[in-house]
C-alpha cells in the first residue's frame, strides 16, 4: 500500500511539473503605447513623464473616500470590536 501512495505522489509531481502554468496563459498582442515616452519614458530605466504631475490634495475627496470605505466594509472598528 505505501508504495501506491508513493507512486501517485510521484506521478502528481510529474504532472503538475510537466504543466507550463503560465506559457499559455498570455495573450499576445501589439503594445500600442511601445515608445511613447509620456507612458514609458525615455528609456527603461526612467520614470514615466506622466509621473511627473503633481495635483493638490482636496480633503473633501478624503471625507467622500472614507464614507465609502465605511458603506463597503462598516464602521472602522466593527471588525476589532466583533460588531
Amino acid at each position: 500500500m505505501n508504495r501506491k501512495h508513493i507512486f501517485f505522489a510521484v506521478a502528481c509531481t510529474f504532472l503538475l511539473a510537466s504543466c507550463d502554468y503560465q506559457a499559455n496563459n498570455q495573450i499576445k498582442q501589439k503594445d500600442l503605447a511601445e515608445g511613447d515616452e509620456y507612458v514609458y519614458g525615455v528609456h527603461p530605466d526612467s520614470s514615466a513623464r506622466q509621473l511627473k504631475n503633481k495635483y493638490t490634495a482636496k480633503p473633501e475627496n478624503e471625507i467622500r473616500a472614507g464614507k465609502i470605505r465605511e458603506k463597503l466594509f462598516g464602521p472602522a472598528g466593527a471588525i476589532a470590536t466583533g460588531n
